[in-house]
């Protein structure tokens, strides 16, 4: 089967972040770099606030309440066009980050019954919960890729949610050291978002296209003691431009999960230098988390609603994109993506 006939489009997004209730207001906030942290519930051991990128919400509930109501706004959003409709007869893929504090068992029924209650629709055709934290968004394409393939839909809705913000999870990232605060400059500043896209098969209209998805792993991951050569990212990008029929060269930009470790900036320089094979003289690299902190399971979706929104305004350097995210655990993922038909 060729990779055009795999070809997935985006047809509608929707983002919540800590800089923007919806795409628009946040991609808009990310292109002027504005960033808005906040004091958390926690300190460092100065005794300084560990700062965060909190969603301000209208609505006043907190835990599962408010990544619920986040959900459900960024759903809204993407399904602008379709909320008429009692029910939804587009299968959802659910984006949540691996098992851990906040996220339980019951955590996805918990959120879609308040999603569909929120947006007053069913999702007639069943849910699958993707927990694959921040690669999440690219396991959630590839399913969708096969059921456009193999099931009687035109539509896959993707949504996403996390925060990093629970006085929990942030514990356990403080006495890792991996936190950015006032003693530790190799860290990242926590930050809560919700994403949502519908994506479909190609038709004949400018649009954002997925045209490769490549997978690796990586044993040196940021908990190991080996040495980083960044071979799980090389792999993954490396299928994603084979999937693509391209290479990396022929890309024009790139973004990234990054959001202020040291060694996802290595990971990320080591496996551009070992995977180009003709010199480019600028390739930018975009990274939305210096605007609204690391996301957790959204990262990757929020890059995906920035490429497309740039794109559909003209300021993107190029309409050919490569999107990598890494995940704590090992697992890197790697997208290629061109606006245009």
């Amino acid at each position: 089967m060729s990779s055009l006939s795999l070809r997935v489009c985006l047809y509608g997004k929707g983002l919540v972040t800590a800089v923007g209730l919806s795409a628009v207001s946040s991609c808009a906030a990310l292109r002027a770099k504005i960033s808005n942290p906040n004091r958390t519930v926690c300190v460092d051991s100065q005794g300084e606030w560990i700062m965060g990128h909190e969603v301000p919400m209208p609505s006043a509930p907190t835990g599962m309440g408010k990544l619920a109501d986040m959900a459900t706004l960024a759903l809204s959003e993407a399904l602008q066009d379709v909320l008429p409709m009692r029910a939804c007869p587009w299968p959802l893929l659910l984006c949540l980050p691996r098992p851990r504090t906040g996220f339980d068992a019951d955590a996805e029924k918990t959120l879609v019954a308040h999603v569909e209650s929120g947006i007053g629709m069913k999702f007639t055709t069943g849910m699958v919960a993707v927990c694959h934290g921040r690669t999440g968004v690219a396991v959630a394409l590839r399913h969708a890729r096969q059921m456009l393939e193999h099931m009687s839909v035109d539509r896959v809705v993707i949504l996403a949610v996390d925060s990093l913000l629970d006085a929990r999870i942030l514990e356990h990232y403080l006495e890792s050291d991996r936190l950015l605060t006032s003693v530790n400059s190799n860290g990242f500043m926590p930050g809560e978002a919700a994403a949502a896209l519908v994506v479909g098969r190609p038709e004949d209209r400018k649009r954002l296209e997925v045209l490769g998805v490549g997978f690796g792993m990586e044993e040196a991951h940021i908990d190991s003691e080996r040495p980083l050569r960044a071979d799980g990212m090389l792999q993954a990008i490396q299928n994603a431009v084979r999937d693509a029929a391209c290479e990396v060269h022929d890309v024009d930009f790139r973004v990234t999960d990054l959001a202020g470790e040291h060694y996802y900036f290595k990971e990320a320089a080591l496996a551009l230098q070992r995977g180009l094979r003709r010199r480019k003289e600028e390739f930018e690299t975009w990274h939305a988390a210096e605007c609204i902190g690391e996301t957790g399971a959204v990262a990757g979706m929020a890059g995906l609603c920035w490429i497309d929104e740039a794109c559909r305004k003209g300021y993107a350097p190029g309409t050919r994109v490569l999107l990598h995210l890494s995940d704590d655990a090992g697992q890197r993922a790697a997208l290629i993506l061109n606006y245009g038909r």
